[in-house]
């Protein structure tokens, strides 16, 4: 195992906060593998690159040695994390939260080394907890500290709804702290106050407080809110690699450094000195290849090259059958058309997309949304730079 200064250098790249520095010194001091967790809820079942900032971060723990508790909170997950909600989360059920979680060592497994992992359900414990030692937990924790969330107190002013559910959430997280005896917790900057949490109620409860570590959370496609599916901006990593290679591609320039520094462990002097353009290039082939591999990185950049650079035709376009109801006189209307084949989510959008001149069919360009064309069997519909598709009548 490296000495405490050698694997501080790499646990620190890319930390939003430390809490403490000094604490993690004296703890890797001791020479003895630390408890590493991570906590996710299984409230969809794909992972997107924004949780990969945090599974790197184990990662580089697992490098030094340590135990790293990939957590799943099959129970947590039932009531849903409020962090940063404004309205009450739909509750799901234990079905779902574990098809939710079915997937997903598979798809940890793309950074860690899942055979020297420990892969821990959060029911383990709390399923089995009766009222009482529910009470006595509860009893550690005093309503002045739970309303520190500012979440929590911008939905009271705002008179929104907070379940007392809701509410304890952060408590059972916590408590998951206790249960696994954890000496490192990471999150991402909005989980700040459940892993503060967490070190209190070990204290309460006669343990050595973890220590804190938050990650920044990865904005997504757009450059501006956090990835997330429910945005629409997030890189799945179950995707296909030509998805991944063309949304790393479509990442904003100003964002490059912060997905290198986060995602990979390129050297950021050498990044900086690579023209935008080709920091882009290499870090789509990166992210690609480590979902898919090398070969496939590098079939998802020629196809780039030669759909957006040569502006050519990719090799294979998906078939859509044109429903004969779309048909009049032997003419669609491509606007009910691009809705109908999920190529536009409403008429308005459709509209506003061939007046923007970004669809084409059959390589010319549309710019009238209101008029119906002939189809010839096999023409190509292009929407945007990335979807087409072969109509068939």
């Amino acid at each position: 195992m490296k000495s405490p200064s050698d694997q501080l250098s790499l646990l620190k790249r890319g930390v939003s906060e430390l809490i403490s520095e000094e604490e993690l010194k004296t703890k890797l001091s001791r020479g003895k593998p630390l408890v590493v967790k991570a906590g996710f809820d299984p409230t969809a079942p794909d992972l997107h690159l924004g949780h990969i900032v945090l599974l790197r971060k184990l990662a580089h723990f697992q490098q030094m040695g340590h135990q790293i508790v990939f957590l799943i909170g099959d129970y947590t997950g039932m009531i849903g994390d409020p962090s940063g909600r404004t309205e009450d989360r739909p509750a799901l059920t234990p079905a779902q939260v574990l098809a939710n979680a079915k997937t997903y060592k598979a798809q940890v497994s793309k950074v860690l080394n899942v055979k020297k992992i420990q892969v821990r359900f959060n029911s383990e414990w709390l399923g089995p907890l009766r009222l009482a030692d529910f009470l006595a937990i509860a009893n550690k924790l005093t309503i002045p500290r739970l309303l520190e969330r500012d979440d929590f107190t911008e939905r009271l002013k705002k008179g929104a709804s907070l379940t007392v559910t809701e509410s304890i959430y952060p408590l059972l997280q916590a408590y998951d702290s206790v249960a696994l005896k954890a000496d490192v917790e990471l999150g991402g900057t909005d989980q700040k106050f459940n892993l503060l949490l967490g070190r209190a109620l070990q204290e309460r409860f006669r343990q050595e407080p973890q220590v804190v570590i938050t990650m920044p959370l990865l904005e997504g496609t757009d450059g501006v809110a956090k990835m997330s599916k429910s945005f629409k901006n997030a890189i799945g990593i179950t995707e296909p690699a030509d998805q991944i290679y063309g949304k790393v591609m479509s990442v904003p320039d100003s964002l490059m450094l912060r997905y290198y520094e986060l995602l990979t462990e390129e050297d950021l002097a050498a990044v900086k000195g690579m023209h935008p353009m080709q920091a882009k290039e290499r870090l789509a082939f990166l992210l690609t290849a480590q979902f898919h591999g090398k070969e496939a990185a590098q079939g998802a950049q020629d196809q780039f090259t030669k759909v957006f650079r040569q502006r050519e035709q990719p090799a294979e376009v998906p078939e859509f059958k044109i429903p004969d109801s779309f048909i009049k006189d032997g003419k669609v209307w491509i606007v009910a058309l691009m809705v109908e084949a999920g190529l536009a989510p409403s008429k308005a959008q459709a509209r506003r997309l061939i007046q923007q001149g970004g669809v084409d069919l059959d390589g010319k360009k549309l710019t009238d949304p209101e008029i119906s064309l002939g189809i010839k069997p096999g023409s190509v519909l292009k929407v945007g730079k990335r979807h087409f598709l072969k109509l068939r009548l």
